[in-house]
């Protein structure tokens, strides 16, 4: 069974201890430094659209990519019910305003194309093939999507897909789990969590030979009463430090800008667990 098939049913269950709201400020803010304050951004590995939706409310058009349909159809799901609401609120403003033809152009909130605040463009893709319809002016990618990719090989042509479709000022920003929060922080190691709606036994193991993580994931999933279907997944994950990345993406014609501890204006440190990197096309 492939990453996330099932795991993205409950995935953002067992991630609502990530604090998205400040992942968005701190990559918004890395876009307006870098002088992306508006237009089109692709996210790649987008999940469950969680920061998608966050970078679109904060004025970028967002086009959001990922390899699983099984996450895509949440993140679908999630706009269109964020759609309604936002349209519910619309209505009943006007039934309370003395100006309801205001809103006489609203129409009403049964379909995802006559919504108001639609327009994400969700794209059933794996990255390392990544086809858009135009160039863009930033790609961006974060909770750790690049780790997934494990050979160098794939990695630098993911470089070179976004290469290809980023605008000549455009900029490109991912992040990374780093060699130290593999080996030393997961390590071999059990990390188990028990809740109502699901649980999930994640086995740890890391190969420093190959700088690969190996995660097997044992889920129990609510599906009616009290009946909990039992799924498994195993994931793969590669570190990759600095200097190869900066190899890799000169390789594709970029260069890298920046690196920073994650969430700071800081630079990378032996302990960084996550780090974020900025690269442009090479000019």
């Amino acid at each position: 069974m492939g990453a996330y098939e099932s795991f993205a049913r409950v995935y953002d269950l067992f991630m609502d201890n990530v604090p998205y709201e400040e992942w968005g400020s701190y990559l918004t803010g890395l876009l307006r430094e870098y002088g992306i304050c508006s237009g089109t951004v692709a996210e790649l590995g987008c999940g469950t659209g969680k920061m998608t939706r966050l970078l679109a409310a904060a004025g970028y058009d967002m086009i959001g990519v990922d390899n699983s349909e099984e996450m895509l159809e949440i993140a679908r799901e999630a706009e269109y019910e964020a759609d309604a609401w936002s349209a519910a609120e619309a209505w009943d403003e006007a039934d309370e305003t003395d100006e309801p033809e205001e809103y006489a152009e609203l129409g009403e909130p049964d379909e995802p194309d006559e919504l108001p605040n639609g327009g994400i463009l969700y794209l059933l893709e794996d990255m390392r093939e990544l086809e858009l319809y135009g160039s863009v002016c930033a790609v961006v990618s974060v909770c750790d999507s690049m780790n997934y990719i494990l050979e160098e090989a794939d990695l630098r042509e993911v470089f070179s897909r976004v290469h290809e479709y980023l605008e000549e000022d455009g900029v490109f920003i991912f992040d990374l789990n780093t060699v130290y929060k593999y080996r030393d922080l997961l390590g071999e190691t059990t990390i188990a969590e028990n809740r109502e709606e699901g649980s999930f036994i994640w086995e740890n193991y890391f190969d420093e030979a190959s700088a690969v993580n190996e995660y097997d994931l044992t889920l129990y999933i609510r599906e009616d009463g009290a009946t909990y279907r039992r799924f498994e997944e195993v994931h793969y994950q590669r570190a990759y430090d600095l200097k190869t990345i900066d190899r890799l993406l000169a390789d594709a014609g970029m260069e890298l800008l920046a690196a920073y501890d994650a969430f700071t204006k800081e630079p990378v440190k032996e302990d960084s667990e996550r780090i974020y990197v900025v690269a442009r096309p090479r000019r």
